[in-house]
């Protein structure tokens, strides 16, 4: 593999060009952490206003009209709406799984599919999350299932 760094000239954008004859696995997963790299959420809790990587939230969850981003431990306030984060978030590896729920698909353990076309997604950390059946081709579709 060849890797080539050019600066770019005076007003133009950066850019990264990826020449690949398949796009396998390994390079998903290079694609997926450059995009997920820089990724960073205003959030707040009782210590105040923290940056946080968007690599460590597990999900978002919408709860009386507020929304929490839950990471291994910790759980945050989020001044935005789920539509919006949704939006922002939509070229990382986040999906809409029912009306109150974002999941990061690269926290889950393992998929467990239930009655009534629903699936149960158990997280790295060990909590368990379901999928509504109207998000399930959406989560198939992203994960190539």
């Amino acid at each position: 593999m060849k890797i080539t760094i050019e600066t770019p000239q005076q007003g133009e954008e950066e850019e990264i060009i990826i020449r690949c004859r398949t796009l396998d696995e390994e390079l998903l997963e290079l694609i997926y952490a450059i995009k997920a790299g820089k990724g960073t959420l205003t959030v707040y809790s009782g210590q105040g206003i923290l940056i946080l990587p968007v690599k460590d939230i597990y999900y978002f969850e919408s709860v009386d009209n507020r929304v929490f981003a839950y990471c291994a431990k910790e759980v945050y306030e989020v001044r935005k709406k789920l539509y919006e984060l949704e939006e922002e978030l939509v070229s990382q590896d986040f999906l809409r799984i029912s009306k109150s729920s974002i999941i990061h698909l690269s926290k889950i353990s393992y998929l467990r599919p239930l009655f009534n076309g629903r699936f149960e997604a158990v997280l790295k950390n060990g909590e368990k999350m379901l999928i509504s059946r109207r998000y399930v081709a959406e989560m198939k579709k992203k994960l190539g299932i």
